[in-house]
């Protein structure tokens, strides 16, 4: 809503595909075998909820490692860089050893035409390193698919959206 006019259009069609049942099972095909193991054989009729949102990291943006929220089911980013030059800022995976230390095990490069998309877990670990002063944005959609099983998560993923929309709106009206 707080896109310039001339881009709502583009975005609106990319949002409306990123919503849409084919993506989604999609994803879930992809990513059949973790979400097996969480959810159990049923794993195709648990309830997806998906919000995509654009999201932009400025400089000294970081965070520690850590895995989503047992709220989500899949979590899925797009990079938007303009060109390959900011390829050491994407994302880092992690391996939880039995003496709690996290070694890195992969970072995805920061390039066009790239993300990533996993099956929520207790053992995604990720994090991002801090983004430095020679990058001006990392430009991203962040798409998540909440898990929407049941009346209180329906009624939580539906309250949190509405409650984004109203921290948006004021926070556009501040500017």
């Amino acid at each position: 809503r707080n896109l310039p006019a001339e881009k709502r259009g583009l975005w609106d069609i990319v949002g409306r595909a990123l919503c849409s049942t084919e993506v989604r099972d999609a994803f879930v095909r992809r990513l059949a075998p973790p979400l097996e193991r969480r959810f159990g054989a049923d794993y195709r009729d648990v309830g997806m909820f998906p919000i995509p949102i654009l999201t932009r990291d400025v400089p000294k943006y970081k965070i520690a490692p850590h895995t989503d929220t047992r709220w989500k089911g899949i979590t899925v980013q797009f990079y938007l860089p303009p060109d390959a030059t900011t390829e050491h800022i994407g994302t880092i995976f992690h391996e939880r050893l039995p003496d709690g230390s996290m070694p890195k095990v992969v970072k995805m490069p920061f390039l066009p035409n790239s993300g990533y998309a996993f099956a929520v877990g207790t053992d995604t670990w990720h994090s991002a390193d801090a983004v430095g002063p020679e990058v001006k944005t990392r430009d991203s959609i962040l798409h998540t698919y909440f898990v929407d099983q049941g009346m209180l998560q329906v009624l939580r993923n539906r309250g949190r959206r509405i409650g984004n929309f109203i921290g948006n709106e004021v926070r556009n009206l501040v500017r």
